[in-house]
């Protein structure tokens, strides 16, 4: 089994990722961005765009997640936005094809509560103590462009199942997750500030400066 943990940025796709792949013995947790950041060091700057509109990209996806998914006997947990329909069918729809049972969960929440994380992310929040709270979020910039984008599509039917995330934590979301998926997670048993410093670790670790 797969689950596709979409979303918009900073929506949390990869903290409920990682908290799937942390309780949930033998997973995998497989990053399709690692192949797009790839293709992006082998492009001369000027030739850059989004490589989700590379078709290498989209193919090198399903062929990669198709190895691991044939080769693999845990559950393999995948954190990417997709909001294009198009891409989506092509990637989901392609690896379902081949057989593969694809759980979808698209996690949505209010603009407002969305922009909040963004604020909070570690470069972001750092600024702001420094700078002030109005501080334009420099990188955090291209994920408010697209955001509306975002959860605009990912309401749609094509992309349930869908998962609200206001007023829920990362593991209560990972539990509905799981719960849907017929999985059952080890309990959480972290304390509130571990499991922040989690969190906390896991943003860091997926700072990106390409």
């Amino acid at each position: 089994m797969l689950l596709w943990i979409n979303g918009p940025f900073g929506g949390g796709k990869t903290q409920t990722a990682h908290e799937l792949q942390r309780r949930l013995p033998g997973s995998f947790l497989s990053d399709p961005e690692h192949v797009g950041f790839a293709l992006r060091r082998m492009t001369p700057p000027a030739l850059r765009g989004d490589f989700q509109d590379l078709v290498s990209w989209r193919r090198g996806v399903v062929e990669v997640l198709d190895r691991a998914l044939t080769g693999h006997d845990g559950v393999i947990v995948v954190p990417m936005t997709v909001v294009e329909p198009a891409y989506f069918r092509e990637i989901v729809g392609g690896l379902r094809d081949r057989g593969h049972d694809v759980r979808h969960f698209a996690l949505l929440a209010e603009r407002e509560t969305v922009v909040r994380r963004l604020r909070e992310r570690v470069f972001g929040h750092a600024a702001q103590v420094v700078l002030g709270k109005d501080v334009p979020l420099r990188r955090e910039s291209f994920a408010l462009r697209v955001l509306d984008r975002c959860l605009e599509r990912l309401r749609e039917p094509e992309f349930a199942e869908h998962v609200w995330t206001d007023h829920i934590t990362v593991p209560q979301v990972a539990d509905r997750i799981a719960a849907s998926a017929g999985l059952t997670l080890a309990p959480n048993t972290d304390s509130r500030l571990r499991g922040r410093v989690r969190r906390t670790w896991t943003s860091v670790k997926h700072i990106r400066f390409d």
